[in-house]
């Protein structure tokens, strides 16, 4: 989904920098209270690991192909506030350096797939949290289907903005057509990644994982209950 430069025109292309800017302001100041000793780490092996992901494409038919996003596994590994930071760097340097994605539609990209997959991604993730058991094995699937939702609801986002300044000669019918059925088989592919990278940690360090703290907290609640009795 890295848009390229020229896509949106420059009043849209402006106001999504400044929004992304305020966005990655804020997600430096939340970030304070969920890096610790485990999570800090944690933050680097996982801009690491989806920028390394990123540059690996999978076919979704018709000759288009696509990637790991990574704004659900990064908000489900290091936090919500953290992940948006974790994304926004991989993009900086993806632009800076590889030339994916324009630097004009820098603070779009950065809004679509560092704030919008995640703010999404997080929400699903709670939500099946707080209505499902709150069972640690559970946590993989539950982080893989946020993956899922994230990614057409960035496209989602993506058709809106375009609705709003598109510069390109498509007709929204057709854009929307397109972007939904490609990035609902994309989401596919990112709800997969997401539960086997989640899963694998989870079966190793789940105490790495941020969004399985609350599920060990009550698992560690009712041991000492069960001791204490």
């Amino acid at each position: 989904m890295h848009v390229p430069d020229g896509f949106l025109d420059a009043p849209t292309s402006t106001a999504t920098a400044v929004v992304a800017i305020g966005c990655v302001g804020v997600a430096l100041v939340g970030a304070r209270k969920e890096l610790d000793d485990k999570t800090a780490p944690m933050a680097g092996l996982v801009a690491a690991f989806i920028f390394a992901v990123q540059m690996l494409n999978f076919p979704v038919g018709a000759g288009t192909s696509g990637h790991l996003m990574g704004g659900a596994l990064a908000a489900v590994l290091v936090g919500p506030f953290t992940g948006v930071l974790c994304v926004s760097v991989v993009l900086l340097v993806q632009c800076l350096l590889f030339a994916d994605g324009g630097i004009t539609a820098l603070g779009t990209n950065i809004l679509l797939m560092g704030v919008a997959t995640v703010v999404v991604g997080w929400l699903v993730f709670k939500l099946l949290q707080t209505t499902m058991p709150k069972r640690l094995a559970l946590v993989p699937a539950q982080a893989g289907i946020a993956a899922f939702a994230s990614v057409p609801a960035a496209a989602l986002l993506f058709v809106g903005l375009y609705a709003v300044g598109g510069a390109a000669d498509i007709s929204m019918d057709t854009l929307l057509t397109a972007m939904l059925g490609v990035h609902v088989l994309i989401g596919i592919g990112e709800g997969v990644i997401t539960f086997l990278a989640i899963g694998a940690v989870v079966a190793v360090r789940p105490d790495l994982v941020y969004g399985a703290r609350r599920v060990l907290a009550r698992r560690e609640l009712e041991i000492r209950s069960e001791v204490t009795a």
